[in-house]
């Protein structure tokens, strides 16, 4: 069901806490599930993509109660996961279907995992093939490159290996299938990516070393049970922070948010276009987090490229909006990334502000936005990604018309308070 948004470009005002990130919320239960005794998550997004990451541990034999946002998983360590009696639906989640299949490729029996038809579309050759290098048994569509995916466990062999583009997603399920491979696994990167596998899994007990760009993990570990305190989403946060930018008078303060610095280039990138964002740090364990406050600030266009896509690329969507109301001409490359999204998003994004009056034009891997520009009320579609929902709710802050969303339910995948949130803050 649609859902129409109209405000009289208002300021925003006061203080929310965003929900718990959605890659560390994904990692606390799999870790949990991997480690020997009683795993507690404090702050454990209840998003449509982390509740299929639970639904399939579940259905290996995990026992997790939910209780709000306090999860308490069960297990006896990987040896006593059970092959599943169903097929393990991964939703619209990438980073579970991704990370998943390094985990089941070292088990001791077969399993097979769907998701949505958006995930029917994602391609997963980028991580079946690293995985079959290490003597993973996978198939499916399009020789094992599309879901659905059937996965026989196997003893792997550890590699070293060469990641062609940054990937976090690749890493993880590398990484993750290394902890059942005889040998040594290494993982070099290209540039750094988001790093949340490496801090959960040193803070499980594992042993695991990096040394510049090289990652290496020795097969056979055993972690332990542990306590996750999952902070805010960086990356939900962000349409919060992009909609007090763009929104005049605006003052906000969002608590407890993660400020992992492979996750914060949507922060350097809003204060190199002259943004008000200050910082307080919390005291924190594993990953840091802040107190972050937004005041509303003349903005210029900027360039975003090379090693800083892989620190905001989710968060794109967003920043194309906000270049719309910067001085000058903004460009963003080297996000072809963004291509292989929920949807093609660099399509979509220009397609969906280009309906609102935006100066915006695509480019092979990314777009060229000139600014500021009036923006004028409209239709826009979703394209059922969570990215594209939020933006067109914050663009309506400073549309002259309301704007029309076409399936709002989309954005409770990572955000399932944020039009509530969104209210209060406008009020």
């Amino acid at each position: 069901m649609s859902k129409t948004i109209s405000y009289t470009k208002p300021a925003l005002s006061g203080s929310v806490q965003v929900p718990g990130d959605k890659s560390i919320s994904h990692r606390a239960v799999m870790f949990g599930a991997l480690a020997r005794g009683t795993t507690t998550v404090d702050g454990f997004l209840m998003g449509d993509d982390c509740l299929s990451t639970i639904s399939c541990f579940r259905s290996l034999g995990i026992d997790i109660n939910i209780d709000g946002d306090h999860v308490i998983i069960k297990s006896g360590g990987r040896r006593e996961w059970k092959e599943p009696e169903v097929v393990l639906d991964t939703g619209n989640s990438g980073t579970t279907t991704r990370l998943m299949l390094g985990l089941l490729a070292g088990t001791e029996f077969h399993s097979v995992m769907a998701g949505d038809e958006s995930i029917a579309r994602r391609p997963m050759k980028r991580i079946v093939e690293p995985l079959r290098l290490m003597g993973a048994d996978i198939r499916g569509r399009a020789n094992g490159h599309f879901t659905p995916l059937a996965v026989k466990g196997t003893q792997l062999k550890a590699i070293d290996y060469t990641m062609p583009v940054a990937s976090a997603q690749v890493k993880s399920a590398v990484l993750l299938a290394g902890l059942s491979a005889d040998g040594i696994t290494t993982v070099h990167e290209p540039v750094p990516s988001r790093d949340h596998t490496e801090i959960m899994l040193k803070h499980f007990g594992a042993d695991i070393t990096r040394q510049g760009d090289v990652i290496s993990l020795t097969g056979g570990q055993e972690l332990s049970a542990a306590h996750v305190q999952v902070p805010g989403d960086i990356s939900s946060a962000a349409f919060l922070i992009g909609a007090a930018l763009v929104s005049e008078g605006s003052d906000i303060e969002l608590k407890n948010v993660g400020i992992n610095p492979t996750r914060t280039g949507i922060l350097d990138v809003f204060e190199s276009m002259g943004a008000d964002i200050r910082l307080t740090e919390r005291d924190s364990e594993g990953e840091q987090s802040a107190d972050i406050q937004i005041r509303s600030a003349a903005l210029s266009g900027t360039e975003i490229g090379g090693a800083l896509i892989p620190r905001l690329i989710d968060e794109i969507p967003l920043i194309a909006l906000v270049a719309t109301q910067a001085n000058g001409r903004t460009v963003i490359r080297d996000a072809e990334e963004l291509r292989v999204k929920e949807t093609d998003r660099i399509q979509a994004v220009v397609t969906e502000l280009k309906k609102l009056g935006a100066d915006i034009e695509a480019t092979e891997d990314g777009m060229v936005i000139q600014g500021p520009t009036a923006l004028r009320g409209a239709p826009m579609t979703s394209y059922g990604d969570h990215r594209l929902g939020m933006m067109a709710a914050v663009a309506s802050l400073i549309t002259d018309g309301p704007v029309t969303i076409d399936d709002p339910g989309c954005i409770s995948i990572s955000y399932p308070s944020f039009f509530e949130h969104l209210d209060k803050l406008t009020q």
